[in-house]
């Protein structure tokens, strides 16, 4: 192995540990660069695009039901985001909307790109832990500055330039 090895290099494909953690990978410094304020501007975005979606698709299927599925709509964001997010984390960008605008990507810890359920169950774990605003300051703790829902899955998300 040479000594510059990256996170999208071939550093994972050596012979896995059966059992017990895994060691660290090593992601260099500037794949990790910004990374925490370019996370809260594409936040921002990908919220700003769910909700249009949301929207659009709400008044879509009230007007097409005359409006008796009104009821049946308000739990419509949540769905809307988790395939938002399963759809674009495992697309070929392996970023939402929001992320690949501020130039970042996510990948597995392994580096591979991420699976379309990891993705959805990731953005699960997102949305959830806004109901407890302080596990968002994990990131500042974790030295390659991963909040808790990106340790539960198992997720890192990286500058795609670097």
């Amino acid at each position: 192995m040479s000594g510059d090895r990256d996170f999208h290099g071939d550093y994972w494909r050596g012979g896995r540990q059966p059992y017990g953690p895994r060691p660290a990978p090593y992601i260099p410094a500037a794949a990790l660069e910004g990374v925490r304020t370019r996370r809260v501007m594409a936040v921002v975005l990908d919220l700003i695009l769910v909700s249009g979606l949301s929207v659009a698709l709400f008044f879509g299927l009230f007007i097409l039901s005359f409006g008796m599925s009104a009821l049946l709509l308000p739990p419509l964001f949540p769905i809307v985001a988790f395939f938002y997010n399963g759809l674009t984390v495992s697309g070929w960008r392996m970023a939402t909307p929001g992320m690949a605008f501020m130039d970042l990507e996510m990948r597995t810890m392994q580096g591979a790109p991420v699976p379309f359920l990891q993705a959805a169950v990731h953005a699960v774990l997102f949305y959830v832990s806004w109901m407890f605003p302080p596990i968002l300051l994990t990131s500042f703790i974790t030295s390659d500055k991963r909040c808790l829902h990106d340790i539960l899955a198992d997720l890192v998300v990286l500058r795609r330039s670097a």
